[in-house]
């Protein structure tokens, strides 16, 4: 699987095209809604496109690393990477998980989407994009679609949200029931959560709505961004996925979709790697920094063991953790590139960060997932579901536990097995290829549609 746009140059469907387009690019303010769109946008600056970004200033850097013009939140109030906290203080009154949730979902979500509305007007007179790309938590989508008609091409930078009359109620972690029962469970939670658990963030949604006059048909809190972006490119591939009958017609997998890299970095290494017949990675993302949710317990379960435990830490704590774990089986770093240690690794240890699920499914590795909020829960329970792991269903783990499961990884190969399968259907999706495609499919209509005619003649 070849995830590095600037070596897939040859496949670039937009290379002999005379007309450059503009395009602009948009995401929630964090990590898991920036970095997959990264490569993205390279590949159509690499094609001749003039791609530019609007987001949070929190990008800046990055975004001149590379070399994206970019376009900062003005209007829009800044929730950079999840720091809910500080931008909403009243947040903190809200003590249940429940109250926090809907908290987050109207004033980090809902409320902004007006906001990012008004920065992009002010950007268009400038920059009159053909196209936006968005990931499809941003909540500017459905004012960009109905107030400016520009076509949205979304992207799933977490599992699919689209409510379905086989599925429980999204947000909720939980897994479809093939049983009667379970069923009728589903499809009374799926009328509970809409009304009790979300409907007030749904209200404040089409208040909005009616206010700006954007029309809607009252869909579900998690389906109206989908249903307003012309193209949903969700991450992933249907095995990966939950089965669902009523399936959106925009919507389309495309595989693994990792951050740009330009493949040059000094590689990782360390001696103990091939010392070690057991290696254990952890890592609880860049964004989580109370190391004694995941780390601090992993490396308690493997003190005195013959396991080699790696951990990245994303620059939180590592010299304490050092200071109190020296044991020649732990390396402790604040970042160690996957892609050099995970070939190493027989269990993967994550709070269930989307990429790094990828990057897990990329290099058949099986996982142990411990994750609960920003939809965590969500991805935990795929993995638990489809046995590429073991979920446990907390986000504060104990190190018995996290023992426990890689015991049961280390001897049972079902789950290898299970995730190298994945591996093989997510290798399948040449992932920027496809991407070219749909642009193109919103881009240049009339020629999409003659292209289909003549591929649907020479079938025949």
């Amino acid at each position: 699987m070849q995830n590095n746009p600037t070596l897939r140059s040859g496949t670039n469907t937009f290379q002999s095209r005379s007309g450059a387009k503009k395009i602009l690019f948009a995401n929630f303010p964090a990590d898991g809604h920036f970095n997959p769109l990264t490569g993205l946008a390279k590949y159509l600056q690499a094609a001749g496109h003039d791609v530019r970004w609007y987001t949070s200033p929190t990008y800046k850097n990055k975004l001149a690393k590379l070399g994206i013009p970019f376009y900062p939140f003005q209007k829009a109030v800044d929730v950079s990477n999840n720091d809910f906290d500080k931008a909403f203080p009243d947040r903190l009154k809200h003590k249940t998980q429940i109250s926090r949730l809907k908290f987050d979902m109207i004033n980090a979500f809902i409320k902004r989407g007006p906001e990012y509305y008004a920065d992009i007007q002010d950007i268009y007179q400038e920059f009159p994009f053909d196209l936006m790309v968005a990931d499809v938590l941003f909540t500017g989508i459905p004012f960009v679609k109905e107030l400016m008609r520009v076509p949205i091409l979304s992207i799933g930078v977490m599992p699919l949200t689209e409510t379905s009359k086989d599925l429980p109620p999204a947000g909720l972690g939980m897994t479809p029931s093939s049983s009667f029962f379970g069923k009728i469970k589903q499809n009374i939670l799926r009328t509970v959560s809409e009304r009790l658990i979300f409907g007030e963030p749904r209200k404040v949604m089409y208040e909005l709505f009616e206010q700006y006059k954007i029309p809607h048909n009252n869909d579900g809190l998690f389906d109206v961004s989908i249903r307003k972006s012309d193209l949903l490119l969700q991450i992933g591939t249907p095995g990966f996925e939950y089965y669902r009958s009523d399936l959106g017609t925009n919507i389309r997998y495309i595989g693994a979709l990792l951050p740009y890299s330009n493949a040059h970095h000094q590689r990782w290494t360390d001696n103990r790697l091939n010392r070690y017949e057991r290696v254990v990675l952890v890592t609880q993302g860049t964004v989580e920094k109370d190391i004694e949710k995941i780390l601090v317990p992993t490396l308690r379960a493997f003190r005195n063991s013959d396991v080699l435990v790696v951990a990245t830490t994303g620059g939180s704590g590592t010299k304490e953790l050092r200071q109190r774990f020296p044991d020649d089986n732990f390396i402790i770093e604040d970042f160690i590139p996957f892609n050099d240690v995970m070939p190493y690794a027989h269990v993967y240890i994550t709070n269930g960060g989307y990429g790094g699920v990828m990057l897990g499914i990329e290099n058949k590795l099986p996982m142990i997932v411990a994750g609960v909020h920003e939809g965590k829960n969500e991805i935990c329970a795929r993995v638990g579901y489809f046995k590429l792991g073991i979920n446990l269903k907390t986000e504060k783990p104990r190190p018995e536990d996290l023992r426990a499961a890689a015991e049961e990884i280390f001897t049972n190969n079902d789950y290898r097995i299970n995730v190298a399968m994945m591996c093989s259907e997510f290798s399948s999706y040449d992932t920027y290829k496809l991407f070219g495609h749909y642009v193109d499919e919103l881009l240049y209509p009339g020629t999409a549609k003659i292209r289909s005619a003549i591929r649907q003649l020479s079938n025949n």
